[in-house]
């Protein structure tokens, strides 16, 4: 019998110690990691994060990075506010220092 418990409680705490982790799911913006998030409508924040997932490439995520943020802070000037800077999220598509130097 202590058999079955030990075992039973050790599936209980593996469990849960996983499903914390699977419940969370993708990396998702929101307000906390997206300084633009009060100036884009929800339709343009779906827009936005499914964008970001779909750069292959780090020149053509950096434009739009920075047409983005140009739109951000027009918006946020109009409202009166500040934007605060994020993190570049295209940093993950830069291709190392020797590859760079050779595409130059």
């Amino acid at each position: 019998m202590n058999r079955r418990v030990g075992w039973a409680l050790l599936a209980l705490a593996l469990g849960s110690a996983t499903c914390g982790a699977w419940a969370r799911g993708p990396w998702r913006a929101d307000q906390g990691n997206t300084p633009g998030w009060f100036f884009m409508t929800p339709a343009e924040r779906v827009e936005h994060q499914a964008r970001i997932r779909g750069f292959r490439s780090y020149d053509e995520c950096q434009r739009y990075r920075d047409e983005h943020h140009r739109l951000i802070l027009e918006r946020a000037r109009e409202a009166g506010r500040e934007a605060g800077g994020g993190r570049d999220f295209c940093a993950h598509l830069r291709p190392p220092d020797d590859e760079r130097r050779t595409q130059q």
